[in-house]
């Protein structure tokens, strides 16, 4: 690993509000979310920017840019030296996203850089996966010193779920380099392996996994959007994303990638371990399955 994270503790937080922005703002409140940036700090913000075919939040497929920008007025207010938007689309041209859902403006507003990831220059990462040792990626990822990644949750097609470590493992490596979509050099031939190798180099200081919407059926794209008003917000993006793998329903033996970073001890599994705040995982559970399902179906009623 690159560094290591800014918080090894995994304080995650569970918060319900149908005003997104307000439950990120309250999940970061809960976890202490404002002694991980100092003033010293080159802090870069991953969000899920996958394409542009439903321009809207409401479609699941991309993040909110409310949200968003709510999210960068927080990081403001803790005073960083640089804040840079990175991100590089695995479907599209990533300007061009950008300015279709409207991020640009905000961009602009919040006087932030912007970094497109899917072009230089570059640096290399060495990578424990079978089909390439290594990777071109962004030089800047050796500058960062706090890293959020901002995604929403998604069944996927071929990831099984994705969440805040497949958003990270799938937005940095560049489409000059392994081609539109991702695929060239074997991204996708063993693609858990791949996320995992990904999350064993790139520390995220913070994840954020946002259930409203959540995309169910199937992703990243073509799946079904639902509004649970569920936000998970965590400095163990190991423990956030196994949080929101039983909102689906899986445990984390269930999502091949993620069973991998437990067993590597890339973060925490077992919820007795988590500094667990805000909504029980019963309540949250609860209120996810009769959002997006009309009825209770709780992994851990008992």
């Amino acid at each position: 690993m690159l560094r290591k994270r800014k918080r090894i503790t995994p304080d995650v937080a569970i918060t319900r509000n149908f005003d997104e922005g307000q439950a990120v703002q309250e999940g970061l409140k809960l976890i202490n979310a404002d002694n991980l940036i100092n003033e010293q700090d080159v802090v870069v913000i991953t969000p899920n920017w996958v394409n542009d075919k439903k321009q809207h939040e409401k479609s699941g497929i991309v993040v909110g840019p409310q949200t968003f920008q709510t999210l960068i007025q927080y990081v403001k207010g803790r005073n960083p030296k640089r804040i840079v938007i990175a991100c590089g689309s695995g479907g599209g041209d990533t300007p061009q996203v950008m300015t279709n859902v409207g991020y640009d403006k905000i961009i602009q507003q919040e006087g932030v850089e912007f970094i497109d990831l899917n072009v230089g220059p570059y640096m290399d990462l060495p990578l424990n996966y079978d089909i390439f040792p290594s990777t071109k990626i962004n030089q800047l990822l050796n500058e960062t010193t706090v890293l959020i990644s901002f995604t929403q949750l998604k069944h996927h097609e071929e990831a099984t779920m994705s969440a805040s470590i497949k958003n990270m493992a799938l937005s940095w490596p560049p489409t000059e380099i392994h081609g539109t979509p991702k695929k060239d050099l074997g991204i996708h031939t063993h693609l858990h392996n791949f996320i995992r190798a990904m999350a064993e180099q790139v520390p995220i200081d913070l994840a954020i996994v946002s259930a409203n919407p959540v995309m169910i059926g199937t992703g990243p794209t073509k799946g079904t959007a639902r509004h649970t008003g569920l936000v998970i917000t965590g400095t163990d993006a190991v423990a956030v994303d196994t949080i929101g793998a039983r909102f689906l329903g899986y445990k984390p033996q269930g999502v091949n990638y993620l069973f991998q970073c437990v067993e590597k001890q890339i973060g925490e599994y077992d919820l007795n371990k988590m500094n667990l705040v805000g909504l029980t995982i019963q309540e949250a559970e609860r209120f996810f399955s009769e959002a997006v399902y009309g009825d209770q179906v709780i992994v851990d009623a008992n």
